[in-house]
């Protein structure tokens, strides 16, 4: 994603920013207008660059663990904003170790919520669901934690309900898994991206019996045996890794291809939204109009996938090289192929549909939640 300037002395800042390290002004996020606001008038309101006020506060779980950075409306359900509003459960945070874990969960999290926003994505609570709509929620546990007993932790998505153990948020451990699951590219946000990959396609494309179709032309039939393919794929019996997949563990099942290649869809977005924050092109380089600027009218939330992949090839490019400058390997050692542009094709206008369905009914209910905000 792009910098966010300080509202009251213009200083650019990371997203995670809580106070402006330059003029200590608070700062909080609005996702109504995708911009921070800063507490004026003695710390008692809420105002926008130009100075404008807002009826906000801060999230309940900034008030009750210093959690959160973000703002959210004095009715909001429980107090909470729009990315805490859906953690159904969080860690027993009386282990000293644990709160500093969640604190990165949760930076994590509000980055993938940014992204599912900015995408118009829908976003129901396990409160909001009803016939046919899935609500999103989140387990974040501890193995410690004494609601687990001591088990094992298994970081995945069942019917809506992403569980992850905080413990990934500790790089040493985080790393001694990623070299036993042969996973050469493990993060937190990577975790997000993926397992609301699955919640997506119960949402989106299970209960869309044409869009099901495309997909199981495109990624294959889900309905084979899940357990069984997973099983293959970790005693190493699975098929080899093809170009026709975006990761090795895409080729598991097409339940885990789609989730990969959403997850992947979504790094695009957020690398390239990142790039035009910073008024970087490399059109020039990769592109066909040689005039070395992308177009004003180029937003990769709302690109279509062909431009995606087009400006991605050489911002990975210079990505790479810049990694490799400093003894780093690639930062996206990935390649597009005929076949992985077209599975992102199909997630790009799954999304484009749902933002329009997700559009139209928030318009029809008056919906004020903001979901194309201003860039």
């Amino acid at each position: 994603m792009r910098p966010f300037a300080c509202p009251n002395c213009r200083r650019l800042n990371h997203f995670e920013v809580r106070v402006c390290p330059d003029c200590s002004a608070t700062l909080g996020y609005d996702p109504g207008i995708d911009r921070f606001r800063f507490l004026a008038d003695q710390g008692t309101v809420w105002r926008d660059r130009e100075g404008a006020a807002a009826d906000l506060v801060v999230c309940a779980n900034n008030n009750a663990y210093g959690i959160c950075n973000w703002l959210t409306t004095p009715e909001a359900d429980g107090g909470m904003c729009r990315a805490c509003r859906h953690n159904r459960t969080i860690p027993d945070l009386n282990d000293p170790a644990v709160p500093p874990l969640w604190a990165k969960v949760e930076e994590a999290k509000r980055r993938l919520f940014h992204t599912l926003i900015r995408l118009g994505l829908p976003l129901e609570t396990k409160a909001e669901e009803r016939d046919g709509v899935q609500g999103l929620a989140f387990d974040f546990l501890h193995a410690g934690d004494g609601a687990t007993g001591g088990t094992k932790i298994i970081t995945g998505h069942d019917e809506g309900l992403i569980t992850l153990d905080v413990s990934e948020a500790d790089d040493a451990h985080r790393e001694q898994v990623r070299l036993a699951m042969g996973e050469p590219y493990r993060t937190l946000l990577g975790h997000f991206r993926h397992e609301v990959g699955h919640h997506y396609w119960s949402r989106l494309v299970a209960t869309d019996p044409d869009r099901l179709e495309a997909f199981r032309a495109l990624f294959g039939d889900e309905r084979t045996d899940y357990a069984a393919a997973l099983q293959a794929h970790y005693n190493g019996g699975a098929q080899p890794w093809t170009e026709d997949f975006v990761s090795s563990y895409a080729t598991s099942h097409p339940w885990e291809d789609f989730a990969e290649t959403f997850a992947h869809y979504l790094h695009i977005v957020d690398v390239l939204a990142t790039a035009r924050g910073f008024d970087l092109s490399l059109t020039a380089f990769g592109g066909s109009d040689g005039d070395g600027h992308v177009a004003v009218e180029f937003d990769p939330y709302r690109a279509d996938a062909p431009a995606l992949t087009a400006e991605m090839a050489p911002v990975s490019f210079a990505m790479n090289a810049v990694n490799r400058a400093m003894g780093q390997p690639d930062l996206y050692p990935f390649h597009l192929s005929d076949a992985i542009a077209a599975k992102l094709a199909f997630m790009q206008q799954m999304v484009a549909d749902a933002r329009a369905a997700n559009s139209q009914a928030m318009a029809e209910h008056h919906q004020p939640e903001v979901m194309g905000v201003a860039s």
